[in-house]
């Protein structure tokens, strides 16, 4: 047990995009010394590709079909109580420093103090996002990739600011007569693709590889996935200007190094405050990002690049150097931050104790969960996974099964593979453990329409909310 836990979360990092994963461009020189003494996961998953249901899962130790924060407009508002609630009950300090994307913060969202923090914008978020009862026929106009390159966004603002704040809260603020838990919440490398011209210089566009499934390339989406680009085709505003996509790649590898430089602040704070030796740290992420991959940008998708995550765990009683290929999940979290307090996690809680499974032998059966009824998607999309194989359930279109041994980038569908019947059979039930997926869309489209009717109804609600990335506090 570790008197303090610090717990830094990024948003949107690729698990791949970390040169301590093996990934020959990206530089991670900060993780890559918490990786050295710690333990990475290599299948850890989101329980949602989307930053608010995946957060408000993370708060809540529960999944998106438990609770009914199904999306970008249905943000956590301390109705269901969390971890903070029992930390802060129990005696620990809870603080949170950055982004949060819950409702607002004034609701008890079970922390002490919310520093800098960024919720959603006006505590209404992207209502657009709810109107999928049915997914309208109209085409969106995505601006998010419009914005790629050197300069100083307002989240790099942001995220350099709550750095600062994490360095004055160790230097001045931190608590010496009780344990605590400290929430480091940054941006990067969220969308906009825009970076410091120093880390971008990092990263020549020209050496930046084009993801490999793509139409141009006779990729063919799934109708699921194609019915989401229907709706929103991110990457049109490319067209075929290739040169642009790797500028835009090399921007995100660049923030991914830009988040790491932050986060190596945050650990020297934690040194200097002679802290370190009592801590343990937790790096990780709200969900990955597509970059490109099946023409696609940002996250929302079932497949690896968006639903797979970055996971290191280090400090007292965590073993050093060790890569763990056990299937975890962001909601492995929340019994670890329980149990390392002495507090004993609700029944309903599907997690384990990722501190527990750090110092575990592998488990390749353990299976992973991840649900998305958010924007752009015409219907409930689930996914289950192993170490060893990947599941979709869509409602109302084929699932897809994938051997991520052979198969790690899931370009070869399997699901109609008769060699392979017993393995879709057995990871359907493994779903079917979890929820009834049929019944839990219906129970999020119903929470939507009646959202999308308080809004007007559809043709409303459609222009509704937040248009694109939530604004940050400061500018």
């Amino acid at each position: 047990m570790s008197k303090n836990i610090l717990f830094i979360i990024s948003d949107e990092h690729q698990a791949r995009a970390m040169s301590c994963a093996g990934h020959p461009l990206v530089k991670t020189p900060n993780m890559d010394r918490l990786a050295a003494r710690g333990v990475r996961f290599t299948n850890a998953y989101t329980p949602s590709p989307i930053c608010v249901p995946a957060r408000a899962s993370l708060a809540t130790g529960k999944y998106a079909h438990q609770t009914g924060y199904w999306d970008n407009a249905l943000a956590y508002d301390g109705r269901v109580k969390g971890w903070g609630h029992a930390l802060h009950d129990a005696g620990v300090a809870v603080t949170s420093i950055g982004k949060l994307h819950y409702r607002n913060d004034s609701d008890p969202t079970g922390f002490d103090e919310q520093i800098v923090p960024m919720h959603i914008m006006d505590g209404v978020g992207q209502i657009w996002g709810s109107v999928r009862n049915p997914l309208p026929d109209i085409r969106k106009r995505p601006k998010i990739m419009e914005q790629v390159g050197a300069g100083l966004s307002k989240y790099n603002k942001y995220d350099l600011l709550i750095a600062e704040r994490c360095e004055d809260w160790f230097a001045n603020r931190v608590p010496k007569d009780k344990p605590w838990l400290l929430f480091a919440s940054f941006v990067a490398p969220h969308f906009p693709l825009i970076v410091p011209q120093e880390y971008l210089d990092m990263y020549d566009p020209v050496d930046m590889p084009l993801p490999e499934f793509r139409e141009k390339n006779g990729y063919k989406a799934h109708p699921w996935a194609a019915r989401m680009r229907e709706f929103a085709d991110i990457d049109a505003v490319f067209g075929d200007d290739d040169d642009r996509r790797r500028l835009a790649i090399a921007s995100y590898f660049a923030l991914c190094t830009f988040v790491d430089a932050q986060i190596g602040r945050v650990l020297e704070a934690l040194d200097k405050a002679g802290m370190a030796g009592e801590t343990i740290v937790v790096y990780t992420s709200d969900h990955g990002e597509t970059l490109g991959m099946r023409d696609r940008w940002g996250k929302s998708v079932l497949y690896g690049e968006s639903t797979r995550i970055p996971m290191i765990v280090a400090g007292p009683g965590i073993p050093s150097g060790k890569v763990c290929n056990t299937a975890v999940n962001l909601l492995d979290l929340p019994p670890a931050f329980m149990k390392n307090f002495g507090l004993t996690k609700p029944d309903d809680w599907p997690g384990t104790s990722l501190f527990d499974i750090a110092g575990k032998k592998d488990n390749p059966e353990r299976t992973s969960f991840s649900e998305y009824h958010a924007a752009q998607s015409p219907s409930g999309g689930f996914m289950v996974a192993n170490a060893h194989w990947k599941y979709h359930y869509y409602v109302g279109y084929e699932p897809e099964l994938f051997d991520l041994k052979k198969d790690p980038e899931e370009g070869n569908n399997l699901i109609n593979d008769p060699d392979c019947a017993h393995i879709a059979a057995d990871m359907y039930k493994k779903l079917l453990e979890v929820c009834d997926p049929d019944k839990v869309d219906a129970a999020a489209k119903a929470d939507q329409d009646v959202l999308v009717a308080k809004w007007g109804g559809p043709e409303a609600a459609i222009n509704a909310g937040t248009p694109g990335e939530t604004p940050p506090p400061v500018a």
